[in-house]
């Protein structure tokens, strides 16, 4: 089964506890917004995941964040390069972070997600084009996938955790988004990809095109 993330509308607040992509990341009060290690300026947020939207059992939040500061110039497509980062947060006393100065540090939009289940479909590709043609609507309404396996554009890059050395758990892949005007910087046409560590609650991020 692939678990189709739809886009609902931007009817959905900035501060939102849902999945969503855009807005104001909701994060601990220690956080620190985080900085691209090659040119030192502030991350650009991408999206929250809500860990107990994969797993019922589960009870954090994933979030991802990722240079926009030069675009393609800072590695931000890589898993290690500190040109992006991801985090799990518990899910006790978050609030929105308090947003540092610099250009692009928001996405342009907060979109809504809904959850689409397609149990006929043998892979991401194939529930995409099956969505679109039972709803009618065009597949850049497919924001990503929510768990299963990731849909590689290229190699398989999981990456590996550094504190155990393991492969890490695929949690969501993300595309750019329903508009072109508010899109995610996935060098036009990429797609995104989110894991984590369960045990070391570590978190990557990386994007391929």
């Amino acid at each position: 089964m692939t678990t189709l993330m739809i886009y609902a509308g931007a009817n959905v607040a900035a501060d939102a506890a849902g999945t969503r992509t855009g807005g104001v990341p909701l994060v601990p009060s220690e956080f620190r917004w985080p900085r691209c290690s090659e040119c030192a300026g502030p991350m650009q947020f991408l999206a929250q995941v809500r860990l107990d939207d994969l797993d019922s059992a589960e009870c954090g939040l994933f979030s991802i964040f990722m240079c926009q500061n030069d675009p393609g110039l800072c590695d931000e497509w890589d898993a290690t390069s500190g040109g992006n980062c991801a985090f799990v947060f518990g899910l006790d006393q978050l609030a929105p972070a308090a947003l540092p100065s610099g250009e692009d540090i928001l996405l342009a939009e907060t979109s809504a997600v809904a959850y689409v289940p397609m149990n006929d479909s043998k892979n991401y590709g194939e529930a995409c084009e099956q969505w679109s043609g039972e709803s009618g609507r065009p597949q850049r309404d497919v924001l990503g996938q929510l768990g299963g396996l990731p849909a590689w554009l290229q190699a398989d890059e999981t990456p590996i955790c550094a504190m155990c050395g393991l492969p890490m758990s695929f949690v969501v892949q993300l595309e750019e988004g329903h508009d072109y005007r508010t899109a995610i910087n996935f060098g036009g046409g990429g797609c995104g990809y989110g894991f984590r560590c369960r045990p070391c609650k570590t978190a990557a991020f990386l994007w391929q095109r």
